[in-house]
């Protein structure tokens, strides 16, 4: 499997140390795999490249400050993960056992949930400022997020990967959530331009103000 040959490189043994031992310097790891650790630096530059690396100087004892690494949190995706054949299959369940409404009830309820969670972390007074704040949100839960403004004043937030990706295929609601949060972030109903699900590079979704008021 794709998975099993990654974890027999280099880099792939790198992300195996690191989550193990949650940090670690170039040095701590080329003692730990007899490499130099220039050799290492150049594996962790590339890691760090692709967003599964972090890089932050501590202070160990009296000498200069150390760079350490540690995985970010889109790192999880490099391992083998079950949890989309798992969500699949309760998502079915509850749709074969209650319905189809049963189960739209069931993921506005997450929508919800997850819109009161960001709500109560922004403190920009405005849409706009909201919308950026949910960028930065969801790249703390490991969703590469931005958000584009246009000439227009149209403004696009761009999910660049989905955590749901093996589960839309098969349902399609799963989508809703991010458009309850976003609609609750700032107060109008977005419309989704490209899903990744159907084959898009990104998640795009157009936020345009109410007519006669100003996004910011």
């Amino acid at each position: 499997m794709h998975e099993t040959r990654f974890f027999q490189t280099t880099r792939g043994k790198i992300v195996t140390a690191l989550r193990r031992r949650h940090s670690a310097s170039a040095v701590d790891l080329a003692d730990e795999f007899g490499l130099s650790a220039n050799a290492v630096r150049q594996q962790l530059l590339t890691l760090e490249r692709d967003g599964y690396v972090l890089e932050r100087s501590v202070r160990r004892g009296p000498t200069k400050p150390t760079l350490e690494y540690s995985l970010s949190p889109n790192a999880e995706t490099l391992f083998p993960q079950r949890y989309d054949k798992m969500l699949n299959a309760v998502l079915r369940e509850v749709k074969d056992s209650f319905g189809q409404d049963a189960l739209e009830g069931v993921l506005r309820k997450l929508g919800d949930r997850a819109a009161t969670k960001y709500r109560e972390k922004f403190v920009s007074p405005d849409k706009k400022g909201k919308l950026f704040e949910l960028a930065e949100l969801l790249r703390e839960s490991g969703v590469e997020a931005d958000v584009v403004e246009t000439p227009s004043g149209t403004l696009e937030l761009r999910e660049h990967n989905c955590p749901y990706a093996q589960t839309v295929g098969e349902h399609p609601e799963v989508c809703s959530i991010i458009h309850t949060v976003l609609r609750d972030a700032v107060d109008v109903p977005p419309k989704q331009v490209e899903s990744i699900a159907t084959g898009g590079a990104a998640c795009r979704f157009e936020v345009v103000p109410d007519k006669g008021a100003t996004v910011s």
